[in-house]
Formats: C-alpha cells, sequence, structure tokens
C-alpha cells in the first residue's frame, strides 16, 4: 500500500472514495462504543469479587491493635502502611495511607500549598503573583485539570523516549515562580514511556528556584505490566534524599486499577518533614479514612507477592486488547505513513500521532460514528494541542469483540480525517 502523503491527488481522491464509503457502512451501524477513559472492564472487576466477603457481620475488625471500625489513626493502619512500603520500596513511615482516590490526595496537597504553603514555603501560594506549573505532554488531563481550578500559569514540557524534556526542564526551573511538576514516572499516561533512570537521576538532583518546588510523582501504574514480568522502578524518596531534596517530593499511588477503581485504598509518600508537617493540617481536616476498606485491602491482598500475582491476571485479561489495539494499527494505519504510536508493555492507555491538523476532526468522526473517545487535546494543558495530532487510547473497558468494531471506527476515522486535510 502506498503512504498517503506518496500518493497524487487522483489517487487519494480514489482513495477517499472508499474510505468514505466504509465510513458510512459503519456509522449505519447505529452503535453505541466508549474507549473514553481507563476504566477496568467488568472481567477485572469480576476478579476481586471475594474481596468483598473477607469481612462479615461476625468478622474480626481488629488490627494491629485497632478496631478498624472506630476513629483513629489519621495515617491509615499499620498494616496497610507496610503493604504499600513494600510495594513501593519505601518505609511504613513515609506512607500516608487515604481513601479511594489518589486524585484526591493530590488536589488536596495542591490545595494545602494554596491555603497554607508548603513546610518550605514563606507564604501560602494564593499570596503569590503568580504559580507556574511544568507539565509533560502529552500528559494525564486530570492533572491538568487540577492545575486549571487553581489558576496556575502551564507550562508545557514536551516528552521524550525517556521522559519529560530535561534540558527545558533544568532551564525553567531557575524561575522562581516554577512551583513544581507533574510526572508519571512508569507507563506515563498516555504513551506509556518509562521514565529512564538518568532523567530520574537529573529530576532528583534538581535545585528549583522555588524553596517550595512540589515534585508530584504520580506512580499510578507501578504494577501495572501486562507485557512482561514486573519492572521494579526507583524509590523517587530515596533518591531524592541522596541530594538533600527530600522535602521536594510527594508520591502517589493507589489500587485503583488493582482492585476497585471506585472503592479501592490511596496513598502519598513523603518526607518524615512532610508528614509531620501534612499530619498537623490533616488532623483539622479529617479524624481517619476508611479503615474497614484498608482492612479488606491488607487481609485480601496480603503483601506485594499477593498484589503481583493478582496483577499476572489483570494482564491476562489486559494483553489480548492491547494486543488488538497495536495490530490494527499496525494493519490499517502503518502502511498508510502518516500516524504513529509507541507499543507500551504496561499501563493502561495507547498514545497515538496522527496527521497534524487532524486529531479533532478524527475525534468528531469517531463520534458521529458512535465512538467515545477521550477529547483530542485533552492531553495537552488546557486541552489545547499545538499540532492537533495527539489521540489517546483506552483499550481496557470493552469487550474484546466491541473493541474490535471501535477499532475498525477508530482507523477508519484517522483515515479519512488524513485524506480530507492532504486534499485540502
Amino acid at each position: 500500500m502506498k503512504k498517503y502523503t506518496d500518493m497524487t491527488a487522483e489517487e487519494l481522491q480514489s482513495e477517499l472514495k472508499v474510505v468514505e464509503a466504509k465510513y458510512e457502512e459503519l456509522k449505519g451501524k447505529g452503535l453505541s462504543l466508549n474507549m473514553a477513559r481507563g476504566k477496568p472492564g467488568k472481567e477485572q472487576l469480576d476478579l476481586t469479587s471475594e474481596m468483598m466477603d473477607i469481612l462479615t457481620s461476625d468478622s474480626d475488625y481488629m488490627c494491629d491493635g485497632i478496631d478498624a471500625r472506630n476513629y483513629g489513626n489519621l495515617d491509615g493502619l499499620p498494616s496497610c502502611k507496610k503493604l504499600f512500603a513494600e510495594i513501593l520500596g519505601v518505609k511504613p513511615e513515609n506512607v500516608f495511607v487515604g481513601g479511594n482516590a489518589s486524585l484526591q490526595l493530590m488536589y488536596d496537597t495542591i490545595s494545602k500549598a494554596y491555603t497554607h504553603g508548603m513546610k518550605n514555603s514563606s507564604k501560602p501560594w494564593a499570596k503569590l503573583d503568580t504559580v507556574k506549573w511544568l507539565c509533560p505532554a502529552p500528559g494525564y488531563d486530570r492533572h491538568f485539570k487540577v492545575s486549571e481550578t487553581f489558576g496556575m500559569e502551564m507550562i508545557t514540557v514536551p516528552m521524550t523516549p525517556a521522559g519529560p524534556d530535561m534540558d527545558l526542564v533544568e532551564e525553567l526551573i531557575r524561575d522562581p515562580a516554577v512551583k513544581g511538576m507533574w510526572c508519571v514516572p512508569k507507563y506515563s499516561n498516555p504513551d506509556g514511556i518509562v521514565y529512564s533512570d538518568e532523567t530520574i537521576r537529573r529530576i532528583a538532583s534538581m535545585k528549583p528556584a522555588a524553596e517550595d518546588f512540589l515534585l508530584m510523582w504520580d506512580n499510578a501504574y507501578c504494577v501495572h505490566e501486562f507485557f512482561c514480568d514486573f519492572v521494579p522502578f526507583a524509590d523517587i524518596l530515596g533518591e531524592c534524599a541522596k541530594y538533600g531534596n527530600e522535602d521536594m517530593v510527594f508520591e502517589f499511588a493507589s489500587t485503583s486499577k488493582i482492585t476497585y477503581p471506585g472503592a479501592g485504598v490511596s496513598v502519598f509518600v513523603c518526607s518524615e518533614g512532610n508528614m509531620a508537617y501534612m499530619m498537623k493540617l490533616l488532623n483539622a481536616q479529617i479524624i481517619s479514612y476508611d479503615k474497614v476498606n484498608q482492612l479488606r485491602h491488607v487481609r485480601y491482598l496480603k503483601d506485594k507477592a499477593g498484589v503481583l500475582a493478582l496483577m499476572k491476571r489483570h494482564a491476562a485479561i489486559l494483553a489480548p486488547k492491547f494486543q488488538c489495539v497495536l495490530d490494527n494499527l499496525d494493519r490499517e494505519i502503518a502502511p498508510l505513513g502518516f500516524a504513529s504510536w509507541q507499543h507500551p508493555m504496561g499501563g493502561y492507555f495507547i498514545s497515538v500521532n496522527t496527521l497534524p491538523g487532524t486529531a479533532k476532526a478524527a475525534w468528531q468522526l469517531c463520534k458521529d460514528a458512535g465512538l467515545t473517545m477521550t477529547n483530542a487535546g485533552a492531553t495537552f494543558p488546557y486541552g489545547k494541542d499545538p499540532q492537533d495530532s495527539n489521540m489517546r487510547v483506552a483499550p481496557s473497558l470493552p469487550p474484546i469483540e466491541q473493541l474490535q468494531q471501535a477499532m475498525e471506527v477508530y482507523c477508519t476515522s484517522l483515515k479519512l480525517a488524513a485524506l480530507r486535510k492532504l486534499l485540502a
């Protein structure tokens, strides 16, 4: 098959007629498909159904000498802290156990920086004229929405195959108004990139001009391999401590895509100094998070080995779905030469860079044919992709037969948008 960019106008017109006919055929099926968000599918949610039977009306709710049903233990059950410490490679005393969503902990950390300042702040961020924030992109749209909600000036930092462009980061942090950076270090959302050892070293050793620079390290996919065995990752708190930067980082994780996204357990990890500071502020906000749910997770997951065994079962469900997406892209789009994508080994997304100026058009074509996708542009600050080319594919939710239909619509929409752009 000839590449679209190598075709003559006549050849493009001929191809357009074929693709338009295919698109109208698909549109006429009245499909209702969804690849918008990285939701686990029902088959994955069913993996942990037995966890709901762990605690019953006659269960022993005592754990670590604590009745999980009662007030107290703001930072979580010691056994739950220990479980996450083992998974993340940190000390239990550096772990704070929250509710079901790590995003809520991230939002709350930023909120406290605005209302009270961080431990090393000279004043609350709300009293500053400008707060700037580094946003590696393509990135996670909900991270960007948090920054936007607080009125931060978001600065796009291009992603490379090794992580954020560190030459640019090291230049930008010379500005004291730059107060922090979002990071998804393992299987980044949406590219599926794993930060290199060198990138992590450069991040950990940064010397920002802002004394209260906040590295938001969202390790959402730390145990989420689907095409390989578990890949160890750096302890970012320990790495930062090597350079006297232990107060710079907050690491976040959760069981959202391990057990239940709506009823899991989340944590943040930070230095002892930051923990004492945050505990003082949190003590005025909440007596404790849901320790009964923490107990349920501890008794079901048990330890890191238990978590990794469960993730193997997730991988058996996810791998064929990701393979379906990649096979369709490799077969239908790759020979045409107008798009590129990563082949991630884990995480929850595939990032497609299509012909510049066509992502929004392809998104609309998908929508009109009954396929819901993440908004084109969502993977960039303010929802503005300067190239209008990046699209995030989320294969996890649809059953495999629906996913095949979705990819047929998606690939046809990509082709149609590209042909119309080239002919224009």
